[in-house]
């Protein structure tokens, strides 16, 4: 039995490939300083929750096959350098599924907005086909027991981030995984704290194209003029096709796709973002053996991945939306969607600046006009997140001038947030709330009631 210790095992990729490798039978232990929900209880669920939090460079032993190291630890980790003294395998998680899916057609989506939500498109059509894939993603999705999966299946579909594969392996992760069949959904600069210039941030995405092998497939979005520009760098041996919105119309506050085949489906999703998602999955499913007419059979069932314009609840009148959106292109896109789908109906848009970029003064000016579609927008801003990140503290004047809304509140404490959203009228008006944080902990569920929601 294969013995593998996670060097900050709570990460979402991380714990998720923790529990795939437990259920083929591989022997798990873990570490890290915190671990959050869900990942706590998933992990204490299948009995590898580390008993404490912290490090502990005696857990690291000559016995291990193999320790995979998150880029949540740094370098000076006293587990990561008890490894490398002892001279043990050591490998990032996207290392590692690289050498696990070696035999395995490997189909990878990058992209700096919409990745998540294709990727889940493409496993909601094959798991409803019944074909067989592992795969790798990066959020919940309804009848996928885990994010991950590592079987004898064929083919794997990996959700392949930007980020830096580890504190020793500086790549972007999507660079190690080799595709065969690639998709990039769109590019907008994003993760300045490694990527400090558009121009280092945009290099890894070119990387990605040139090193696409011979009999290749490339996948891009073909309105974004960033990456169609970068696209022509694509070799000549590797086959490239841009993409478009799938063609469709809105009737009664329900989008209905235009469907190549002549027919007509109404389907769960909406926003100009979303049928692009839409049309880049339904092409990544035809390359491996999808037909159009069964995609579309398919993708009706697709409610959306967790977190992306998730439902919170709903009433006649109002509906509350919550979204990961965090990045400048995902807020304008998720805001400009609601809008466009429910135009009679107010829209109040409340995000969270939460991550390194966004709490970034430097950064900020990228939000211009992001928020434009909302009726009112709340900037929420979290002490709570700015100390944990030692971040200094944006002031008011900063947020209002950078983000060009005529109607920006911003406000620090959940508190005066509910306060804020209690006072509001919700008949013909909808809600939607934007972060990769929580709002320090604000319950969404509890709030919708408030508001005289339904929730499912």
């Amino acid at each position: 039995m294969p013995k593998i210790h996670f060097i900050a095992i709570g990460g979402a990729a991380m714990h998720n490939l923790a529990l795939a490798l437990q259920v083929q039978g591989y022997k798990i232990t873990g570490s890290d300083d915190e671990i959050y929900e869900p990942s706590k209880s998933l992990l204490d669920q299948h009995g590898i929750l580390p008993e404490h939090f912290g490090w502990y460079p005696e857990k690291i032993t000559t016995d291990l096959d193999c320790v995979i190291v998150g880029m949540h630890a740094r370098l000076d980790n006293p587990e990561l350098l008890k490894a490398q003294e002892l001279g043990l395998r050591i490998e990032s998680y996207p290392s590692f599924l690289y050498e696990h899916s070696k035999n395995k057609q490997r189909i990878v989506i990058a992209g700096s907005h919409g990745k998540t939500s294709i990727t889940s498109m493409v496993l909601h059509v094959l798991k409803t086909l019944h074909k067989k894939f592992d795969y790798l993603v990066g959020a919940r999705l309804e009848g996928f027991d885990f994010m991950a999966s590592l079987s004898d299946a064929p083919i794997i579909v990996i959700e392949g981030d930007e980020y830096l594969a580890s504190p020793i392996d500086r790549r972007a992760k999507f660079l190690l995984y080799q595709a065969h069949i690639a998709l990039i959904s769109g590019i907008a600069w994003d993760h300045i704290n490694v990527y400090p210039t558009f121009e280092s941030y945009t290099a890894s995405f070119e990387e990605l194209i040139k090193s696409m092998p011979k009999a290749g497939t490339l996948f891009f979005d073909q309105t974004d003029t960033i990456l169609e520009q970068l696209t022509e760098s694509c070799p000549n041996h590797t086959e490239k096709t841009g993409y478009a919105a799938h063609p469709s119309y809105i009737k009664n506050g329900q989008t209905i796709l235009k469907g190549l085949d002549g027919k007509e489906y109404e389907i769960q999703i909406f926003g100009e973002h979303s049928l692009k998602n839409l049309n880049g999955a339904r092409l990544l499913c035809e390359q491996v053996g999808v037909s159009t007419s069964d995609f579309y059979q398919a993708i009706q069932s697709f409610k959306g991945a967790a977190k992306r314009l998730e439902l919170v609840g709903k009433s006649d009148s109002c509906l509350f939306y919550k979204d990961f959106a965090h990045a400048p292109s995902k807020v304008k896109a998720t805001t400009q969607a609601v809008k466009s789908q429910y135009p009679q109906r107010k829209l109040i848009a409340c995000l969270e600046l939460h991550t390194f970029s966004s709490l970034n003064p430097a950064f900020l000016p990228h939000y211009a006009k992001t928020l434009q579609a909302a009726d009112v927008a709340v900037i929420y801003l979290s002490e709570h997140a700015r100390e944990i990140k030692r971040m200094d503290r944006l002031e008011d004047d900063q947020v209002q001038q950078y983000f060009e809304h005529p109607h920006l509140l911003i406000l620090r404490n959940p508190a005066d947030l509910m306060a804020y959203l209690h006072t509001q009228s919700w008949a013909q008006s909808n809600l939607l709330m934007m972060s990769s944080g929580t709002f320090d902990e604000l319950d969404l569920m509890d709030l919708a009631l408030q508001m005289g929601l339904s929730v499912e």
